[in-house]
């Protein structure tokens, strides 16, 4: 299953935005408020739980400087990724998009679906937070 957020312009550079969404912290300012847990467990994992969810625990799996993070679950029970593509417009200009990609059966798909197209949309419009 593969989904993808808007691109969303953020007022800064690209630089700073790959430095915020560095710090797993940061992850928290972008969560939906349906947020009932978000938790840092090292310096490149974290858990989060939304309202009505099961806990999710990610972990940075890969960094590209100013361009590209992919965030893992840390679970192989339910395995995706979560890439975030940052491109300078300008010097003080960057977009983001997002990619969630995982292998789930038809009914899990059918069943996340929805509720994982909000979650990296909501996610995505917060970069203005960083």
């Amino acid at each position: 299953m593969n989904l993808e957020s808007p691109k969303t312009t953020v007022q800064k550079p690209a630089q700073y935005i790959f430095e915020q969404l560095t710090q797993v912290a940061n992850f928290e300012k972008l969560m939906p408020d349906t947020i009932a847990k978000f938790e840092v467990l090292s310096e490149d994992a974290f858990i989060f739980g939304l309202k009505g969810m099961p806990e999710i625990k990610l972990k940075m799996k890969e960094q590209t400087p100013n361009s590209k993070i992919v965030l893992g679950a840390a679970s192989d029970k339910l395995p995706f990724t979560l890439t975030a593509n940052i491109e300078a417009v300008s010097e003080n200009i960057s977009t983001v998009q997002l990619f969630f990609e995982g292998e789930f059966n038809a009914m899990m798909a059918m069943m996340i679906k929805g509720p994982i197209g909000k979650f990296i949309e909501t996610l995505s419009v917060n970069m203005e937070k960083l």
